[in-house]
């Protein structure tokens, strides 16, 4: 004989059908609670660093940029004052007269030939500002003809050229056997041919240093280069040699001198 299960009933006879289950228990947390939250880490990531980089290297740039404008701006305007106050203007020069005393071209049998040179030469300078003074250091001179020297010499002292000054300048120019090419020689002597003779260029090289009120500036490398001067020499002594006895002026009439600054910086000279 089976037994049989019978529900249970509460004391009050009710039956009590599908009872509930109690629910589950919640999953248990893999992490600890008490962690921190997650935080990205920048070192992890190198493109915002490079980002960022890139940023300030173009705000440096900007900068920079602005403050050369900046400065730019600053020397032009100061620049713009100094003209409208003083008005500067560079020095003049001009050749008051030019002698030959002495001119001698004498070929050796070798069919070499060389020369031996005098000159006189005499040259004037104007400081045409009228609140700048110029100071000059000794002067190195040299003769040239068609580029080819024919003597050097020197004025050497120095000298203040104060507003509205005419300076004179006089030197001796000279050359002892000075070897000369052979094309050199032959172009001479077709100069020589001519009515208007020798065509010569004299060089001026020195510092000087400008004064203005209390400023007074570096010392700037100065060349002065004065072109259309012709001259003959004496007569000819001999078969082999143009030689010279007495002075020959030069004509400086046409002469005109341009003055250039002679700015070095590191090893070029502009």
């Amino acid at each position: 004989m089976t037994d049989r299960v019978h529900p249970t009933s509460k004391p009050n006879g009710t039956t009590v059908k599908n009872p509930k289950l109690p629910p589950p228990p919640a999953k248990t947390q893999l992490n600890n609670q008490n962690r921190h939250p997650y935080r990205p880490n920048l070192i992890n990531h190198p493109r915002k660093r490079r980002s960022g980089l890139r940023r300030c290297f173009c705000s440096c740039c900007f900068w920079s940029i602005i403050i050369i404008i900046l400065l730019l701006l600053l020397a032009a305007i100061s620049g713009c004052v100094i003209y409208l106050l003083y008005r500067p203007r560079p020095p003049t020069f001009s050749v008051v007269s030019l002698k030959i005393s002495q001119f001698n071209l004498t070929t050796a049998t070798d069919e070499t030939t060389r020369l031996t040179s005098k000159l006189n030469l005499t040259i004037s300078t104007k400081n045409p500002n009228n609140k700048i003074v110029f100071y000059y250091d000794p002067i190195a001179i040299t003769c040239l003809s068609e580029e080819t020297q024919i003597a050097n010499g020197s004025f050497g002292n120095s000298f203040t050229s104060v507003p509205n000054n005419i300076t004179v300048i006089r030197s001796s120019l000279s050359s002892t056997s000075l070897l000369l090419e052979t094309e050199t020689v032959n172009q001479m002597r077709s100069d020589l041919r001519k009515k208007s003779g020798l065509p010569l260029t004299i060089l001026l090289d020195t510092q000087a240093t400008m004064k203005v009120e209390s400023f007074k500036s570096k010392k700037v490398g100065i060349r002065i280069k004065c072109e259309g001067i012709h001259s003959l020499i004496p007569k000819t002594g001999g078969k082999k040699s143009n030689s010279s006895s007495t002075s020959v002026a030069a004509t400086v009439s046409d002469a005109k001198c341009e003055v250039d600054l002679r700015i070095k910086i590191w090893k070029w000279t502009f």
